[in-house]
């Protein structure tokens, strides 16, 4: 006996790969549009990232560019990566679209605050990290230096380190949305990750460590915040886990 397929019982799935690749082409439209813009004046972006360098560094000091097409690629590629930063909320609204339909009305309650809430506390991990972790940082570097040390960073390098650094508040400042959401799956309970307090405070220190310059400043500067949005997460948790109850 053969069977047949029901040409009826594709049709949502493709009508999904057409709303997905549809939403997609969006996202990269925006994402080209806005590069348009930022690559105008990459330079001058790159200027103001360089700022809290270049404020330490040492009177008629520059910084350098070891290649020959860094001068040109490097302020390109942090224009492409502001243009991203910046479609952030634009590509978060389309998978919203994308996924709020299949969802129970509870479930949205639940998960728009927290994407949401995990833009902004992205953003504001990455500028916690230029206004306030980097002229810390780089004063204590620069005066670092031994005598007879000319301080002379190259461009490209300073790039990839000051995006690492935002890629680093940006996720660590998250900690609220990952303890929200180990709460809200029941993985685990908000009277057994307050019982672990010592030993996430003692976690977020070692992770600082990792994810930070080789000093106790910067690693501070990220391990306090880090536990204080820990606790943050515990205090928040308790409507989530209302909110599903009463579900």
């Amino acid at each position: 006996m053969t069977h047949q397929l029901d040409p009826q019982a594709d049709q949502p799935f493709i009508s999904h790969l057409i709303e997905l690749r549809d939403r997609l082409l969006r996202v990269v439209l925006c994402v080209l549009l806005i590069f348009i813009g930022t690559a105008i004046y990459a330079n001058e972006i790159y200027h103001y990232l360089a700022a809290p360098l270049l404020q330490h560094m040492p009177k008629n000091s520059t910084m350098i560019a070891i290649d020959v097409a860094s001068p040109f690629f490097t302020p390109i590629k942090l224009a492409l990566v502001v243009a991203i930063f910046v479609s952030v909320p634009y590509i978060l609204f389309q998978f919203w679209g994308f996924v709020a339909p299949g969802l129970y009305r509870h479930e949205k309650l639940m998960i728009l605050p927290l994407l949401l809430a995990s833009t902004l506390l992205f953003y504001t991990g990455a500028a916690f990290a230029y206004f306030v972790v980097f002229p810390l940082v780089f004063g204590y570097l620069t005066s670092a230096a031994p005598e007879g040390v000319a301080m002379m960073t190259d461009i490209s390098t300073y790039l990839d380190f000051v995006l690492t650094m935002f890629f680093a508040f940006g996720i660590s400042f998250e900690v609220p949305i990952f303890t929200i959401v180990l709460i809200w799956a029941g993985i685990t309970s908000r009277e057994s990750l307050a019982d672990k307090r010592p030993y996430v405070i003692v976690g977020v220190f070692v992770i600082a460590m990792f994810l930070t310059p080789p000093d106790a400043l910067s690693q501070t500067l990220l391990a306090i915040p880090m536990w204080m949005l820990f606790e943050a997460g515990l205090l928040f948790s308790r409507f989530f886990v209302d909110n599903r109850r009463d579900a």
